[in-house]
């Protein structure tokens, strides 16, 4: 994890001094622009944490071991797939589910394959956005070429790993 925050600190820090060099870069619209998307998520985030944190306590976690761990191999990739595609929200609340996910003894090849499938098939983003704006002809072709993605994810993690 401190690799991660690390390189977007270097990332950020690089993109300053490049933005320096120019005379049409302003900072302070910079940092402005930074603040609106991060004051946010200043309270968003932790209220996400705790609530994924109950809904930890609140789920068994041998349930999570049998299903999901790192034993229950290829059917464990397809639940998580499917579970992957109806976690609801965004980021803020699918990463803190994730993370408790991870910490319920959810093997990686499952964590891999339920964050592809709510990547790719995220279910209360297609009811809500595609759906109405592209119609069932483009959902469902999207859907039809992307099914495989999310066990395929899981399925190469199990391989590297």
């Amino acid at each position: 994890m401190l690799y991660a925050y690390l390189s977007v600190l270097v990332l950020a820090l690089a993109l300053g001094v490049l933005g320096h060099r120019h005379a049409a870069v302003r900072h302070r619209t910079v940092l402005q622009g930074a603040w609106q998307q991060l004051a946010p998520l200043l309270i968003r985030l932790p209220i996400a944490l705790i609530a994924a944190s109950f809904i930890g306590e609140l789920i068994p976690q041998a349930l999570f071991g049998r299903w999901l761990g790192e034993s229950s191999g290829i059917q464990g990739i397809l639940i998580a797939s499917l579970l992957g595609g109806i976690l609801p929200g965004g980021p803020v609340v699918a990463f803190p589910l994730i993370l408790v996910f991870e910490r319920a003894g959810v093997g990686l090849p499952q964590l891999v394959a339920a964050l592809t499938g709510w990547s790719c098939f995220a279910l209360h983003r297609t009811l809500v956005f595609e759906l109405p704006t592209l119609g069932w002809p483009f959902v469902w072709r999207r859907w039809l070429v992307s099914l495989l993605l999310a066990p395929l994810a899981g399925l190469m993690t199990l391989w590297i790993l």
